[in-house]
């Protein structure tokens, strides 16, 4: 690897210089080799020893300069000033055959000066999770974070119990947060406040560095990228479960798969993460979040641009923003080509529809695409009737609406059980259901006959309920 670091050139109080723990018998699980290809690292697919070696920590690769990033947030509303990687190094940053750079972390690597007692491990369920969503999330369109390695280190972990350890490699456009903004505005320390938004402009927004305000510009684009980023989630029925400032990318990439989830039947205050005990970051609740979030990072940046009234106007607008945003998205899930007066109150409609009835997200909208040209008993009610008399007013044939339907409305999502099997097959040392699901959420929108049952809803007993963090 290529490596080129400019974080690593930042003040030294941005990060602590750290090294990747080494492990006793890395092995390699998972490698993307798409992913290398286009970081332009392909030839490194060659040897998996190797690999195991670099992405398990036991070696370094030269022009890697590892470090920690430091960073605050806010957890569940409440402040902490200081957080940072306990359990992460950023190994270098790498640019791609796009000219785009990309941050190379280890995730699982040991103990870091921000580790607060941690062991700086993870556990192979973690590894699996994180590797699996990320990388469904990206063949769905989604900006996000992805994983390139997936280790087995040779060692235990201990949470409740012993578990196999494992380290993933994440690549992100950056792993800058909105706590990372917090962590200086919490000291007062606006030299290294302009420091990093100087840099984040230039890696991130580099149109915004002539702008008059370039700090509200800057914000402005993040809360665009954000507000965009939000609306795909609500689309696909994906819950973060952890929408802390400090896991808020100002890139606008997804970024920490921890407790997240995917709903199986629709409901809006659908809850999955074991901590969220409030349901302050339930599914209906991620645009309000949104909203929160961006005000921390504008009361951060009102120390290097004190025009109050315009960071306040934007945060209000956010929400019609945000609502616009989320309409267009609906619309092309439910194969509408034109915008009608009427379709806030469809989608309402349709999602009270399938909360009432308890039907499944994903599935109910590859069936609504099936009824257009139904002739038997609506399958969806009253709902179906409007909608039939809506899409009947379009110049298109069924078969054209239903191709642009299922191409924007996934068959194949990373449900909550199938990722629990993999984890349990990991833990098992067998990664036929990992591998499996690898390769079926790569293509998450065709028909895949031969692998019908992960498109399936659970059982009654098969259902997840809770997720966890990966702590």
């Amino acid at each position: 690897m290529t490596f080129d670091n400019s974080y690593a050139r930042l003040p030294k109080h941005f990060y602590a210089r750290v090294e990747p723990a080494s492990v006793p018998a890395p092995v390699l699980l998972a490698f993307n080799d798409d992913l290398a290809g286009t970081l332009g690292i392909g030839e490194l697919a060659k040897d998996d020893d190797a690999l195991a070696a670099v992405f398990g920590g036991n070696r370094v690769p030269a022009g890697a300069e590892p470090i920690a990033l430091a960073y605050a947030g806010h957890q569940f509303g409440q402040f902490v000033p200081q957080l940072g990687d306990g359990r992460a190094v950023l190994l270098g940053e790498v640019v791609d055959t796009g000219n785009t750079r990309h941050d190379v972390q280890l995730k699982g690597s040991g103990r870091t000066p921000f580790s607060r007692g941690g062991d700086g491990r993870s556990s192979i369920g973690p590894v699996v999770r994180e590797y699996l969503l990320s990388e469904a999330m990206h063949a769905l369109g989604v900006p996000t974070t992805r994983a390139l390695a997936a280790v087995c280190t040779g060692q235990k972990v201990y949470r409740d119990e012993a578990l196999p350890g494992g380290v993933l490699t994440r690549v992100a456009a950056s792993h800058i947060r909105i706590g990372t903004f917090e962590y200086f505005a919490a000291r007062g320390d606006v030299a290294g406040l302009k420091t990093l938004a100087d840099y984040a402009i230039a890696r991130h927004y580099p149109e915004l560095a002539d702008d008059d305000r370039p700090y509200a510009a800057f914000f402005s684009a993040v809360l665009a990228a954000q507000a965009r980023l939000v609306a795909h989630w609500m689309d696909i029925g994906f819950i973060h479960g952890v929408m802390n400032t400090d896991n808020t990318a100002i890139s606008g990439e997804t970024l920490d798969y921890g407790p997240c989830a995917f709903m199986d039947e629709f409901h809006a205050n659908k809850v999955f993460s074991s901590i969220d005990h409030g349901g302050r970051y339930a599914y209906a609740n991620q645009p309000r979040i949104l909203q929160w979030n961006l005000a921390r990072l504008a009361e951060c940046l009102l120390l290097l641009d004190n025009d109050q009234r315009r960071f306040e106007t934007e945060l209000v607008e956010l929400s019609g923003r945000y609502e616009a945003l989320y309409l267009a998205r609906m619309r092309r899930k439910l194969g509408f080509t034109t915008e009608g007066r009427g379709d806030s109150a469809m989608v309402r409609d349709w999602l009270r529809h399938l909360q009432k009835h308890e039907l499944d997200y994903t599935l109910s909208f590859r069936e609504l695409a099936d009824r257009i040209d139904a002739g038997d008993a609506a399958r969806f009610g009253a709902f179906e009737t409007e909608w039939k008399r809506r899409i009947a007013t379009q110049d298109e044939s069924a078969d054209q609406t239903r191709t642009r339907m299922n191409s924007v409305n996934p068959l194949f999502i990373p449900r909550n059980h199938q990722i629990e099997r993999a984890i349990q097959g990991a833990i098992d040392g067998d990664l036929r259901i990992f591998h499996e699901l690898r390769e079926v959420l790569s293509r998450p929108f065709e028909t895949q006959a031969h692998k019908a049952e992960y498109a399936k809803p659970p059982l009654p007993g098969e259902r997840v309920t809770q997720t966890f963090c990966g702590t």
